[in-house]
């Protein structure tokens, strides 16, 4: 079994900063695993945010957060961070972190093994 908690989600003006972090645990988890971070907006489909490769030497964005979103992790900690900077209105959603997914498929929602409950983030204009 693997958990992932998410925190730091919260309301911001548009602008303004937060930093989302997901802490994994269990038995079965490794920190070889890329990580992945979505976003759901209502109305919409779950769709990738960034992902990281184990070693965080590999690093992916969508277009949409690119140069304003930065994923990074520490392994001794088994945390997943997501530090978001000149947040949007577009950019109110629920944050999911991922993990398990193999790295040439990880913008793919249905190749994460596990998922966290999310957490709110709401950018208001």
């Amino acid at each position: 079994q693997v958990q992932l908690v998410e925190s730091g989600g919260g309301l911001v003006q548009a602008g303004g900063s937060l930093r989302l972090s997901c802490a994994a645990s269990g038995r079965t988890f490794s920190s070889s695993y890329t990580m992945g971070w979505f976003r759901q907006a209502p109305g919409k489909e779950r769709e990738i945010v960034a992902a990281i490769g184990w070693s965080g030497g590999s690093t992916y964005y969508a277009d949409s957060v690119k140069g304003r979103f930065t994923i990074s992790r520490d392994n001794a900690k088994n945390t997943v961070y997501l530090q978001m900077n000149s947040l949007k209105p577009e950019d109110t959603a629920v944050y999911y972190c991922a993990a398990g997914a193999p790295w040439l498929r990880a913008t793919m929602t249905t190749a994460y093994n596990y998922w966290g409950q999310g957490t709110q983030v709401t950018v208001s204009s």
